[in-house]
């Protein structure tokens, strides 16, 4: 059942995004589900590996790198989920930065 609000307040937080970024777009909500799943999907396999790879430059940048990492994978994802298009590098950086925020808040309210 969690992995259910999990996924509902990933896709919510997409559209949040998609609302208040211009050039972050998704074209309807199988687009936002794929799209959640997919971004669930290389956060769990696909992260963990790049950062420990990445970590001694993540050191040296005070975590600045980790979160380029970040935001390559979010524009990563959007080049293979059909109706998820991210335009620019800078829309994929502000975009990770509003998607971890809105996710975040969202969590903690679905927990309390």
């Amino acid at each position: 059942m969690m992995l259910i609000v999990r996924l509902a307040i990933n896709v919510f937080a997409l559209f949040v995004v998609d609302y208040l970024v211009a050039g972050f777009e998704l074209a309807n909500i199988q687009a936002g589900i794929v799209a959640a799943v997919a971004i669930g999907v290389v956060n769990t396999f696909i992260r963990p590996i790049l950062h420990i790879i990445a970590l001694p430059i993540s050191i040296l940048t005070f975590g600045i790198f980790a979160l380029i990492i970040n935001v390559l994978l979010l524009w990563g994802t959007s080049k293979l989920v059909p109706g998820f298009v991210i335009d620019s590098f800078m829309t994929a950086f502000v975009g990770s930065i509003l998607l971890s925020l809105v996710s975040w808040f969202m969590q903690r309210l679905a927990s309390d």
